[in-house]
């Protein structure tokens, strides 16, 4: 017997984005949904036989998606709320994206799709709930469940999965999303009512898959219950041993592998190792020390999952440095039931580094993406198998590149570590209470009730990333591409005078993403040309490798300000990104405590803002989207975080004076557990995202009391729909039935990069009228 290797999941856009540009074409009606699913079946066909190839003994199934895996699972089990017009049956293509995107004014049946000819109207009905997968920057589709209902197996994609990859002779471990995280995971508009009450009624579906499963041929199934990372209570921890229990029963022949991730177990180890499965995974990479309680605490058969390769970074590993910690387990454990593995699935890191031949080569030579890691992992397998001398030349490179990383000059800047020394309590601190700021922005801003304004960015159009591509490859001059953006800025400043929007943004098209742009513009930072992750659907960032100290050189966003703010009289909003996003989104140094790269990156930001007010603006908006994000998935662990991050916005901010109005922005959050730590950010205006929520995220601020000024979004900018103003005005008045309407201000949920110049002109008209109206009432 031998130690084998597998991967708990593989990026499913494809190495060019293969998945992003069909899914598109599709929703716009270029290809038909044939062309969609060709174009799926390949990538997943490619996906599968690569992985095999490197030697993945257990190659994962069911892990692709058209849009996001939780989405899939509500599917398979027909949770399908009303309003989407599911009759019962397979679900379709166009249920499906109505639940992911919402639709316009039409029934499901009927939602627009290629060259159905209808133009777009107002109405609809909204897409599912987005929020952020556990702590990292993937989004998934929030399950809406009620009391009483009803599951039925309505997809059999994990089997026709496992069935396509063994046609092309690569037998696979096809993965489930555990039946309790699913339903921790769902949503409900009933109060008072828990959807983990709905096991009894879901576990039979399951059981169905399995079934399923089995019949066609799998041996092992991956079932993902990342929720046993968090804090259970009995109850639930109860009611993982009876799910598990009903299933083993369910297929008594089936072996599971019983995965969780981004975190240790902590009190939950011993559930999980005493679970009626085969195997269990260990996130290694999170929680290190947990192996050896592991070990004790299994029986002797159960087989290991070791995730010692880090799933969600990009450093490469010291292989010699893993195998000293492997070896003995190995010994002890037995090769045939040890499995080396990253420490969860690696849709979360870039696919080929191969495909960076721009990046400098110092710096490559210390990364890792998905293909490599697997490579790593191969590697790692055969010295334990037959001996680090087979693989010593690879065990000398990986050492080789640790050491190099670890001397580098390029890493540490004394300069920076002075500065950060030096930073005072005082300079985290605005100048004056909210109250007296307010008075002073008040005098200067003269805004009316309600004010309107955008999050920051507008759709950049196919002409505006044409444009960008051709600079970056020199087909254009410098001259010629700043004309370009003036072009594009100016005629965003006088649409939105127009339709009358009260503070305005500059548009945003000089900037490829909110991170990338000033992270370009930052020491300490580098970026890729291929290196996309997935964050939601189509919708592909590329984040900034955060390898060395940062600082600031030269000023990032004050000439496109300057301009901007020279066409119009109307108050035009400095736009930034804040430190714990810049952050959260990049992959970050593991060499150096997060808290402290992020005060770094915050006196950076910090000499942005001071700039900006000396250069004339009246308000900066310092978007923290995912501060939220960040959060340790143990409650134990919140007060450290917040303290930090908090801390970091306030160092950024506070070098502002009181008539300096702060704005920030949060992507979808649930609020209620952190609303503390939002009110100690001391900002003078937050916007969140609510409309999905129907502005129900709006009650962490009612029982705080929250002292300063929210923009609840009233509508969503993740959707295609045209939200009418009855709609909006509805959720105004939702809103004030919670905060003071002196606290309002009315804007989109979050920035309209994404979106296209029609439907975003049409529906900020119409909150710029549901404001007018509100104003009136």
């Amino acid at each position: 017997m031998t130690v084998t290797i597998a991967t708990l999941g593989f990026p499913r856009i494809g190495p060019k984005r293969e998945l992003k540009f069909a899914l598109e074409a599709y929703w716009a009606g270029k290809t038909d949904a044939d062309a969609l699913l060709d174009t799926a079946r390949d990538l997943r066909a490619k996906t599968w036989t690569r992985q095999a190839a490197l030697g993945v003994a257990h190659v994962p199934s069911n892990d692709f998606s058209l849009y996001d895996h939780v989405l899939d699972t509500a599917v398979m089990v027909g949770a399908i709320p009303a309003a989407y017009g599911w009759s019962g049956g397979t679900v379709d293509l166009a249920t499906y994206f109505a639940m992911a995107r919402g639709y316009q004014g039409r029934p499901a049946a009927e939602a627009c799709g290629p060259g159905c000819g209808h133009a777009p109207d107002e109405g609809g009905v909204p897409a599912l709930e987005m929020t952020k997968w556990f702590d990292t920057n993937y989004h998934y589709l929030a399950p809406e469940l009620s009391p009483g209902q009803a599951f039925a197996l309505s997809s059999s994609k994990p089997v026709d999965e496992f069935l396509e990859a063994k046609a092309l002779g690569v037998h696979t471990r096809p993965v489930l999303l555990g039946p309790v995280t699913f339903l921790k995971l769902a949503k409900t508009k009933a109060e008072g009512f828990s959807p983990l009450s709905l096991l009894s009624a879901l576990l039979p579906v399951y059981g169905q898959v399995l079934q399923g499963l089995a019949a066609a041929g799998a041996d092992w199934v991956q079932i993902d219950e990342p929720c046993l990372a968090l804090d259970l209570t009995d109850f639930e921890r109860a009611e993982l041993r009876r799910a598990y229990g009903a299933l083993t029963h369910a297929a008594p022949g089936l072996r599971l592998m019983l995965t969780s991730y981004f975190g240790g177990y902590g009190e939950n180890l011993a559930t999980a190792v005493n679970l009626p499965v085969e195997g269990v995974h260990l996130d290694l990479v999170r929680a290190p020390d947990e192996l050896e309680a592991a070990l004790s605490a299994s029986r002797e058969s159960l087989v290991l999952s070791l995730g010692v390769i880090d799933g969600r970074n990009v450093w490469r590993a010291d292989l010699p440095a893993l195998l000293d910690r492997l070896e003995p387990v190995v010994a002890r454990r037995g090769s045939d039931r040890v499995v080396l593995a990253p420490s969860c699935s690696l849709l979360h890191t870039p696919i080929d580094l191969d495909l960076e031949t721009t990046l400098d080569p110092e710096i490559r030579q210390w990364l890792a993406f998905a293909v490599q890691k697997i490579q790593a992992l191969a590697v790692l397998a055969q010295a334990l198998n037959t001996g680090r001398a087979s693989v010593a030349e690879a065990l000398d490179a990986s050492a080789q590149a640790a050491r190099a990383r670890a001397s580098s000059p390029r890493i540490h800047d004394p300069k920076v570590a002075e500065r950060l020394a030096a930073v005072t309590p005082d300079m985290t601190r605005r100048r004056s209470p909210y109250d007296r700021r307010r008075e002073a922005q008040r005098a200067r801003l003269n805004l009316p009730p309600l004010p309107t304004t955008t999050i920051g960015s507008f759709p950049q159009t196919t002409e505006v990333r044409q444009a960008r591509a051709a600079f970056a490859k020199g087909q254009i001059s410098d001259a010629t591409y700043e004309a370009f953006l003036r072009q594009e800025t100016a005629r965003a400043v006088t649409w939105q005078e127009t339709v009358g929007l009260d503070v305005l943004v500059h548009g945003e098209f000089e900037r490829n993403d909110m991170v990338q742009y000033f992270g370009e513009q930052l020491a300490g930072f580098a970026f890729t040309q291929s290196g996309w992750v997935q964050s939601y659907g189509s919708r592909c960032v590329r984040p900034p490798i955060l390898f060395g100290d940062v600082s600031r050189p030269a000023p990032m966003t004050v000439d496109w300000w300057r301009y901007a703010q020279g066409l119009t009289r109307r108050p035009m909003k400095g736009m930034l990104t804040g430190p714990v996003t810049i952050l959260n989104w990049s992959f970050v140094r593991d060499d150096l405590p997060r808290e402290t790269a992020c005060r770094q990156i915050a006196l950076a930001i910090r000499d942005e803002v001071v700039d900006l007010e000396a250069t004339g603006a009246a308000i900066i908006q310092i978007d923290e989207a995912a501060l939220r994000e960040g959060l340790p998935l143990r409650r134990g662990d919140w007060d450290a975080y917040l303290d930090w991050a908090v801390e970091s916005f306030r160092l950024a901010a506070s070098g502002a004076a009181d008539a300096t109005q702060i704005h920030t922005h949060m992507c979808y959050s649930e609020f209620n557990d952190i609303i503390a730590a939002i009110g100690a950010m001391d900002a003078d205006v937050i916007s969140i995202e609510t409309a999905r929520s129907k502005m129900e995220l709006l009650d962490a601020f009612v029982g705080y009391a929250y002292p300063a000024q929210i923009g609840p979004g009233v509508y969503d900018i993740h959707s295609p729909r045209i939200p009418a103003v009855e709609e909006m005005t509805t959720l105004l008045a939702a809103a004030r039935q919670r905060l003071a309407g002196e606290q309002l201000w009315v804007n989109p949920d979050c920035g309209l990069k994404t979106r296209k110049w029609p439907e975003t002109q049409a529906a900020i008209v119409n909150m710029v009228e549901a404001a007018r109206r509100a104003r009136a009432s």
